[in-house]
């Protein structure tokens, strides 16, 4: 096979991914570096917790959880960033599935969070309301879930807000 038909295959198939990663929650945007720090004092991870990350990217929120004692886990689409996550991941005990989180069972989770388009976020909502025990947290970046009240809307100048919400 021609080199430069190898090429293009392999781009073809790692735009599609960013295609169907879009149309399935959200394009990979990563969440600010600054608003990780955020994201680890709202969620006030004990050993041994279990974090979500849904649509993770390049890890980077998987990563800081797992570094806090978390059992992190991160879920993917697009296979780009998904191998970022790998690299990221390779020194810590956080893990990355390239999967779609529509699939996961997600009843086990201490705490969730995600940075997804709000379209999808009632079809995650009553994901979440069907799935998540009490007292679970739901960390959501930059957009409110409608019709949820947060515990918590982290506002910080320049960044994008964190709502934070817990499970009755």
């Amino acid at each position: 096979m021609d080199f430069l038909l190898v090429v293009v295959i392999i781009i073809l198939v790692i735009l599609a991914t960013f295609i169907y990663a879009g149309f399935r929650g959200a394009p990979w945007v990563p969440t600010k570096n600054g608003d990780v720090e955020r994201f680890l004092r709202l969620a006030e991870l004990k050993p041994g917790a279990v974090v979500y990350d849904l649509g993770c990217g390049d890890g980077r929120i998987v990563r800081v959880a797992a570094q806090a004692g978390a059992a992190a886990t991160g879920f993917e689409l697009s296979l780009l960033p998904y191998c970022m996550a790998k690299l990221r991941l390779m020194s810590t005990a956080g893990q990355v599935r390239f999967n779609d989180f529509w699939h996961a069972d997600l009843r086990d989770a201490d705490v969730v969070y995600f940075f997804l388009m709000p379209g999808i976020y009632s079809k995650l909502k009553t994901k979440l309301e069907n799935e998540l025990k009490p007292g679970a947290k739901v960390i959501a970046y930059v957009w409110p879930v409608e019709g949820w009240e947060p515990a918590i809307t982290d506002h910080v100048s320049g960044s994008p807000d964190l709502h934070v919400y817990v499970r009755p």
